[in-house]
């Protein structure tokens, strides 16, 4: 009897143990979903602040790009009516910023016209020419002969007219005494005829002497003018900034091929005739028009502004790198300024003023 009521109170339910686990289960569901819930209005309160401007002030930020930085103006107000901060006069005035080069629009390579050695080399780099100045001699020993020749020919031509000349006078003067005897009958009609044939005949060989006589003298000036191509002249005053051959070497104006033969002499540029030339993106050259005040700075001399002005804007895009080339003029002789110097420049606006060069 005992052990039935052993065995039967085992099968008693306890009730507290199962409340106490089903709890236990019930707030670790609802403490996941507070958690979840917080997580949620965290994100949500995240997402809608991307698109909320608040009073955040709206202002005109500097614009730049590959070829030019474009300031923000002074005095926008933003959507929301507010004010902007004031841009000083130093970012109002420059409108545009480029990059570029000195070039050189008058610049050559100076050859000679003909082919020839070269006896004589009388320029050095750097070195200052002027129009006309002999820079280089070439080897005029055959040339020189046929001068001589053209010379000889001269005085031959010279001498065969003044013979003419003597022999007209001597006919012209027989002719005249005949004249006078004809009426004589002394000389005969026939006789007189042969005498003025003889005149005739010799006033077209005197013609014919002065025109061999002419000739002549051109072929001396066609010599001449040979002569004078063995000698290399500067085609204009400049700088010699390349000395391209030596003496004893062949020079012509059309490659020779294998490499023997020289086609310059050297090289001469204009220094009064250097500009800047820059690229300007297409996206800002409506920021430059003709006339245009610029100041200019070296790469070499960063702290020397120089004074410029916008020559002309060359009417083609570059297709590959989509800007536009402008020229630029220099308004200072320095020196120090030299061709293929890289060269920054800073256009300015319509109501600037005209920037002094410093040095």
């Amino acid at each position: 009897m005992e052990e039935k009521q052993h065995l039967l109170g085992k099968l008693e339910i306890n009730r507290e143990s199962g409340m106490d686990e089903s709890g236990t289960n019930r707030r670790l569901w609802v403490g996941l979903g507070v958690a979840g819930l917080i997580i949620l209005a965290v994100s949500a309160v995240s997402y809608s602040g991307l698109f909320t401007t608040g009073d955040l002030p709206l202002t005109a930020p500097e614009i730049s790009g590959t070829n030019g930085t474009i300031s923000a103006s002074a005095g926008q107000t933003s959507p929301q009516g507010k004010q902007e901060p004031q841009v000083s006069p130093a970012a109002r005035e420059y409108v545009l910023n480029a990059s570029g080069y000195v070039t050189a629009r008058r610049m050559a390579t100076v050859s000679s016209e003909i082919t020839g050695r070269i006896v004589e080399i009388l320029i050095e780099e750097g070195m200052r020419v002027e129009a006309g100045q002999i820079i280089a001699r070439l080897d005029d020993s055959l040339a020189q002969v046929e001068l001589r020749l053209a010379m000889a020919r001269v005085d031959g031509a010279a001498a065969d007219m003044a013979g003419v000349e003597v022999d007209l006078a001597e006919a012209e003067r027989i002719l005249q005494r005949a004249r006078e005897l004809s009426p004589s009958e002394f000389v005969s009609e026939a006789e007189l005829s042969l005498k003025q044939s003889r005149v005739d005949a010799l006033v077209a060989g005197l013609a014919r002497a002065r025109a061999n006589h002419q000739i002549a003298m051109l072929e001396v000036e066609r010599r001449q003018e040979a002569v004078d191509k063995y000698l290399i002249r500067a085609p204009f005053s400049g700088v010699i900034i390349a000395k391209a051959a030596q003496a004893g070497e062949i020079v012509s104006p059309m490659s020779a091929g294998g490499g023997f033969t020289r086609t310059g002499i050297g090289t001469i540029v204009d220094m009064d005739s250097l500009e800047i030339e820059v690229d300007v993106s297409e996206s800002y050259i409506g920021r430059v028009s003709p006339g245009q005040l610029v100041t200019a700075t070296l790469d070499a001399y960063t702290d020397w502004q120089i004074p410029a002005s916008v020559i002309a804007i060359i009417p083609t895009a570059d297709r590959a790198k989509a800007t536009v080339r402008v020229r630029i003029a220099i308004e200072t002789r320095d020196p120090r300024i030299l061709p293929d110097m890289g060269v920054k420049v800073v256009f300015h606006g319509p109501g600037d003023g005209k920037a002094e060069a410093s040095n």
